[in-house]
């Protein structure tokens, strides 16, 4: 079964970005379509910033990347881009490490006024390192995820019916392109 990778770049593990990740991620695996994920806020910085790559940490990370048949790149925009700790990594992955591989952006931001950075911002990188098989991508704003605590101090996320439709629509294309069909 071809696997995906899921790579974010937020650098707060309570964004609501979370919330679509999660999403994401319970729907991968549901399709046993689901092969790890990549938090680079949790990779070391020092290995990041000083370009480590005979790291530990970032060679698996690397690892995963290129067992991967597909990759999901989440990030919240900031200054209408994708995150800074996320390009320090895409930085440091071999040229042509996305080649042969479908990708999937997920990308959150306070307002739509920054919907192109996946297309202007995001995607000339990952050409750049040898993507050229892209999903739709999920362009979220801040609103339609709703975050709240549960009683056990865990995190939970509501994803507004729209946002649901949208991603399960690019969830199931991406499946479709894994070969694990529609029906997780």
């Amino acid at each position: 079964m071809s696997k995906a990778v899921m790579i974010s770049g937020s650098p707060n593990p309570g964004s609501r970005l979370t919330g679509l990740t999660r999403y994401a991620e319970r729907r991968l695996q549901s399709a046993d379509a689901f092969g790890g994920y990549i938090d680079v806020s949790a990779l070391p910085a020092e290995d990041l910033v000083r370009a480590a790559f005979d790291s530990p940490a970032i060679a698996g990370a690397h690892a995963l990347v290129t067992e991967a048949d597909a990759i999901v790149i989440a990030s919240p925009v900031y200054k209408a881009s994708y995150t800074g700790v996320l390009k320090t990594y895409l930085d440091l992955l071999p040229q042509k490490a996305l080649a042969g591989k479908t990708v999937t952006p997920l990308f959150i931001g306070g307002t739509i006024a920054h919907l192109l950075a996946i297309d202007y911002a995001l995607k000339p990188v990952l050409a750049a390192l040898g993507a050229n098989r892209f999903t739709s991508a999920v362009y979220a704003v801040d609103s339609q995820i709703v975050r709240s605590d549960r009683p056990d101090g865990e995190l939970e996320f509501t994803l507004d019916t729209e946002l649901q439709t949208r991603l399960d629509a690019v969830l199931d294309e991406l499946l479709l392109e894994l070969g694990a069909g529609t029906h997780a």
